[in-house]
């Protein structure tokens, strides 16, 4: 029996990879299993892939069934097969159907499949059942997007946001993971009762681990308040759209932040930023999340503190594959997760990326339709004078609502002069004997605070 073992919160500072074994027994046994020891799990199960889902037409289901392939590559498996499934009315015990899925398992075992992977949200029964009928085991869509955030999580707060979402996943499935759960264990001399059986112990343990983790989460998410409270001065974007629209690509020509720009599903779990304008930190712009159609609600919950990042923002960048014949798709599910957590009022620009892959751009009105009437950009992030162009545009946006402001500043208000350095652009400056007459332009808080500071000085 795989014994559950709890590991310190102190061990998450280090970093792991995720094939160091340094995670919960439980989640590594999860993730082996269709892995056989020969194999040793080092090249990932063998997936035959189904895409499940009513009657559509042709071009969107292939577009679901690529995407759901992705994610699993993403994970590590290797594709032995894939087809889509049309259902019209899902079945209560295996969603399938008993008999359409010893059908689909017997196309997967005769090309060597260890693992079957449904694109649905399947419950821990469900999952059983279709495993029995089946007679391999069988992953479901949220089990993948867990694993392929766990494989990216590289900082302290990812991997433990991530290993929260992973465990309240796991844990009504404990009785799945093919253990021998039922057992009971010994209990003490004279006590009343058997004990408790494998799954209740290690529904236990987990709930302590899932108790350890919040915890360490609600420090970080304090640390990040603290963080962030500097930059409340600032003028804040964030670039915000469905996973692999090009945001961090846009966010390394913008800036030469230099981040992991690979072409695959969630690369970036972290958010980073970075200042903007070359003189001063007045305006910031952040790399977050990608988002993706039925996104687990576990990992919003779990990932709250981060997209804090979104809803505190002056500007949401929209950024949208414009190459990608699901854009509209996207673009609805961009908007629906904007709204779920609390950001719809945030002011928008929507940049529609990847114009080099495009046969024929499209006009502005049906920019204009797509972009809902907000302010857009069309470009590829790879062209270095539409970048500067959106760069200013997008400037020009975030500080619509900035201020002038002309003041005599006492050479002895270094703090003044901090905040006028820092937060704004100095348009002027005249060296006088009392002091600095400067002419400075920024965000209204900001010029509202310099005011308050130079009637302090002036008491």
């Amino acid at each position: 029996m795989v014994t559950f073992s709890s590991k310190a919160i102190s061990e998450h500072g280090e970093v792991p990879l995720a094939d160091e074994g340094r995670w919960e027994t439980i989640v590594e046994h999860w993730q082996a299993r269709g892995r056989s020891p020969a194999e040793g799990g080092a090249e990932g199960n063998r997936s035959y892939v189904v895409s499940v889902g009513p009657l559509r037409d042709a071009r969107a289901r292939s577009a679901q069934l690529a995407e759901i392939v992705a994610l699993v590559r993403s994970q590590g498996d290797r594709i032995v097969g894939q087809e889509i499934c049309h259902l019209t009315e899902p079945n209560p015990r295996t969603l399938l159907g008993k008999g359409t899925a010893e059908e689909v398992a017997a196309r997967a075992r005769a090309l060597g499949a260890t693992m079957l992977v449904l694109d649905a949200e399947l419950s821990p029964s469900q999952t059983r059942n279709l495993e029995d009928a089946a007679g391999l085991p069988v992953a479901d869509r949220e089990g993948v997007i867990l694993n392929v955030f766990l494989r990216n999580a590289r900082t302290r707060r990812a991997r433990i946001q991530v290993e929260v979402a992973q465990l309240e996943y796991l844990r009504p499935r404990i009785r799945g993971v093919g253990l021998d759960m039922d057992q009971q264990t010994g209990g003490m001399a004279r006590a009343r009762g058997p004990g408790e059986t494998a799954s209740e112990l290690m529904a236990r343990k987990l709930d302590g681990r899932l108790d350890e983790l919040r915890k360490a989460l609600r420090s970080l998410a304090t640390s990040g308040k603290t963080q962030r409270a500097p930059r409340r001065g600032c003028q804040r974007m964030v670039l915000v759209g469905y996973t692999n629209a090009g945001k961090t690509s846009l966010m390394n020509a913008l800036t030469g932040a230099g981040l992991s720009a690979r072409d695959v599903p969630f690369e970036t779990l972290d958010t980073t930023s970075r200042c903007l304008t070359r003189h001063g930190g007045d305006v910031l712009i952040s790399d977050t999340v990608g988002f993706i159609r039925r996104l687990p609600d576990r990992l919003l919950a779990s990932f709250e503190s981060t997209l804090a990042e979104i809803v505190e923002a002056s500007l949401l960048v929209i950024v949208v594959d414009a190459s990608d014949h699901e854009r509209d798709l996207h673009l609805q599910t961009t908007r629906e997760l904007i709204e779920k957590i609390g950001a719809g009022n945030v002011p928008r620009f929507h940049v529609f990326n990847k114009l080099d892959r495009l046969p024929e751009p499209p006009g502005a009105a049906e920019l204009s339709r797509w972009s809902e009437g907000h302010p857009w950009a069309l470009l590829s992030s790879h062209d270095a004078a539409a970048v500067a162009a959106l760069e200013e545009a997008l400037l020009g946006a975030v500080r619509c609502e900035e201020e002038v402001l002309s003041a005599l500043v006492p050479y002895a208000a270094s703090e003044v002069l901090a905040l006028v350095h820092g937060k704004c652009r100095v348009l002027d400056t005249l060296a006088e004997v009392d002091g600095l007459r400067l002419r400075v332009q920024g965000p209204a808080r900001v010029i509202s605070r310099i005011r308050a500071a130079l009637e302090e000085t002036t008491r």
